[in-house]
């Protein structure tokens, strides 16, 4: 299977470069938000007090902390940098310590991102809202990437991936400071929530366009760029592969970067003038939070052993699907991986 041929093929010269965000998440998963909401009204009318019984999990987070740990799960050599503090440090290399030495970690020093992800059911889906103290990830420059030992990752890097824009005041800076300093490697953005900072990130698009290869997003994040481009918001409650083709493509043709859009029903991929469109594969999701951290690693692998588009989007659909179908929320290694695509081809 020429898809599979591909994929056992590649071989990385360098690392993958993933930065910079760390976050410990504690999921907090609930029957319904109505319920929940109830039972805090009813505390406070007593003054407050416990609630209990509610499933919550603690585990290593941030974009790209999980991007870096998918990456190592499909068995690519990666290299981390980030921040945290002595304890999220701890975490860090308790996570990583599995791979040996096929990941590097550049682990500056600094407050540890903080996350609460509360998952429920809306309507006919499940969703995950998401409260953060971002922590020192905020100002993650290139600062904290300068040394020589820092610049030679770079500059021999196949791929360098900048996660979560949307949280780091200076991720425009790192991004063009990281790319440049990386010539031959594939440059991948996925900025994170950017409804904030639209109006700021579809600005700093018109500086990186010329160094970046693959701008990657959700329908919230393609929703809130689309917006700030002035095609309003396309994605709405439910809507259609070809209306997510179409707007990958629109965004595509204005920014100048090729586009991913990975959304609940399927992925589509433009470079502006092609597009092209792989249905999601439909399973029961025991997990939400992290599976476009899986769906981007899955995909920079995709580029990396140059697999065709329609290839690459069906590859990191079911790199998703089996995530969310992990109950401890595990993201796949690559032989689950083909096991699937030989099931669904």
């Amino acid at each position: 299977m020429e898809i599979i041929d591909k994929l056992r093929q590649l071989s990385l010269i360098g690392s993958i470069v993933v930065m910079p965000d760390f976050f410990v998440d504690r999921i907090i998963r609930l029957e319904s938000k109505e319920n929940f909401f109830h039972t805090l009204t009813e505390k406070a009318k007593v003054g407050g007090g416990s609630v209990r019984g509610i499933p919550t999990t603690d585990v290593k987070g941030g974009n790209a902390v999980n991007v870096a740990y998918c990456l190592a799960k499909l068995g690519a050599k990666v290299s981390l940098f980030t921040v945290a503090d002595e304890l999220g440090a701890t975490m860090i290399r308790q996570t990583f310590s599995q791979f040996g030495d096929k990941v590097t970690l550049r682990i500056a020093s600094g407050r540890s991102g903080l996350t609460t992800s509360f998952e429920f059911p809306y309507e006919d889906t499940h969703v995950n809202v998401m409260v953060s103290d971002i922590g020192d990830n905020a100002n993650f420059g290139s600062e904290r990437i300068s040394s020589e030992a820092d610049r030679t990752i770079l500059k021999n890097a196949d791929g360098v991936m900048i996660v979560n824009w949307a949280s780091n005041l200076k991720g425009t800076e790192l991004a063009e400071f990281s790319f440049k300093n990386s010539p031959s490697a594939f440059h991948f953005i996925s900025p994170a929530d950017i409804e904030t900072r639209k109006h700021d990130f579809r600005d700093s698009l018109a500086k990186l366009a010329s160094l970046t290869d693959c701008l990657s997003m959700n329908e919230n994040e393609c929703n809130s760029l689309a917006d700030a481009l002035g095609f309003g918001r396309p994605l709405g409650p439910s809507y259609s592969a070809d209306e997510v083709k179409g707007v990958a493509k629109r965004i595509a043709e204005r920014v100048g970067i090729s586009t991913d859009l990975h959304t609940k029903i399927g992925a589509a991929w433009s470079n502006g003038k092609e597009s092209t469109f792989s249905h999601a594969i439909k399973v029961e999701a025991k997990r939400l939070t992290g599976a476009g951290d899986t769906w981007d690693a899955a995909d920079i692998v995709g580029y990396l052993a140059e697999l065709h588009p329609q290839e690459r989007l069906l590859f990191a659909n079911c790199c998703a699907s089996l995530y969310v179908r992990d109950p401890n929320g595990e993201p796949p290694s690559m032989n689950k991986v083909f096991e699937l695509v030989e099931r669904v081809l």
